[in-house]
């Protein structure tokens, strides 16, 4: 019996010690915890938080194929666009793809809301040229009228802290005002430049009054300042229920002039919106195109007007009117009905004139021509 039991403490002693050995060589790791992405609504919808930090991004953009027909986007006074097979001088279609990435960020900090805005765009299309003339050729050679890759482009790049904003934006000469009308051809008569790289501060006094000071690049061969003095734009705006008035003033560095434009928003009804503006500039023009041009004064002459508005027949449908003039006795008119065929999704029928008379600036012409948009926004 003693051997016996010997050789059963002996056994179970050994197994004892086996699975207390394997019982040590398994070790099973706690699961990480699933870092979900989180909805941020801060800064409206469509943000979300980087995963692990306190930054909210939103990605979106558009895709936008435009068709265009006559001097839709042109407006000149040349026939840019040949019947290349026949030789005939019969306007043509002209059509142009667009890739849009945009992204944006927000976060809050002990000086404020910090914010990041981009937008990059990639085209693809045709623009006007004629088949051999010579008068409109691509970086690569070909006529304007072919089909191409038309190149991609940094439209904005800035980085916001409160009210400092640096980077690359369009000018506060425009975006402060705000754009001449929900038309695609906008600026038939041209109301100022647009990017350019900027320091500007926004000033929030409360009770609708706002302002700014943006010190500007410029762009461009002759846009872009030659010295150490920016080209300067200040802004002062008053916004109510029933609408706004704005104006801005702006100072060219390179050629030490100033131009104004002044600006009256009225919301008349919840369907229709009307907006009229002004501008002047303390020069008539550079009448020789080789001598450059005030950077913020595009239109001819030292005034120009515009006016328009738009207006909601329904959720989906809605009309769009614009109508300028300026000094150089240039008339621009552009009208379109937006239609929204599912949220995201909008096509744009427009028709676009223009009829410039004899003038210090240029010859007399007119012109007639269209886009039809298709545009996916995301």
């Amino acid at each position: 019996m003693n051997i016996k039991s010997l050789l059963l403490g002996s056994a179970a002693a050994l197994i004892a010690v086996s699975g207390a050995r394997a019982a040590d060589a398994v070790v099973v790791a706690e699961p990480e915890p699933a870092e979900y992405v989180k909805i941020c609504d801060v800064y409206g919808a469509g943000y979300f938080y980087i995963p692990g930090t306190e930054t909210c991004l939103r990605i979106g953009g558009y895709v936008r194929y435009d068709v265009g027909v006559g001097d839709g986007g042109s407006f000149d006074g040349v026939n840019h666009v040949t019947d290349h097979q026949h030789g005939d001088d019969d306007s043509t279609y002209w059509k142009n793809t667009r890739f849009t990435l945009k992204t944006w960020t927000g976060q809050e900090t002990e000086l404020g809301t910090l914010k990041t805005y981009t937008e990059y765009r990639i085209n693809f299309g045709n623009s006007y040229g004629d088949y051999d003339d010579g008068h409109t050729i691509a970086a690569n050679g070909a006529g304007g009228w072919q089909a191409r890759n038309k190149g991609s482009a940094l439209e904005f790049a800035w980085i916001q802290l409160g009210g400092l904003r640096v980077g690359a934006d369009e000018s506060a000469f425009d975006t402060f005002i705000g754009y001449a009308g929900n038309v695609i051809n906008d600026t038939i008569v041209p109301y100022g430049n647009f990017q350019t790289n900027v320091i500007q501060y926004y000033f929030d006094a409360g009770n609708g009054l706002s302002a700014v000071v943006s010190l500007e690049e410029g762009s461009g061969e002759v846009g872009t300042i030659d010295s150490y003095v920016p080209h300067v734009v200040g802004g002062l705006k008053y916004t109510q229920g029933w609408g706004a008035i704005t104006g801005v003033v702006s100072y060219d560095s390179n050629y030490e002039e100033v131009a104004g434009k002044v600006r009256l928003d009225v919301n008349a009804t919840n369907e229709l919106s009307l907006f009229l503006m002004a501008g002047y500039g303390s020069d008539d023009d550079f009448l020789d195109p080789n001598t450059g041009h005030n950077f913020f004064k595009l239109w001819d002459g030292s005034w120009a007007i515009w006016g328009g508005g738009s207006y909601k027949f329904n959720e989906k449908t809605s009309f769009n009117v614009q109508a300028s003039y300026d000094d150089g006795k240039k008339f621009g008119l552009a009208a379109n009905i937006a239609y929204d065929i599912v949220p995201g999704f909008t096509i744009t029928g427009e028709v676009d004139y223009v009829n410039a008379a004899d003038s210090d600036w240029h010859e007399s012409y007119d012109g007639i021509g269209g886009v039809l948009r298709f545009q996916r926004s995301f």
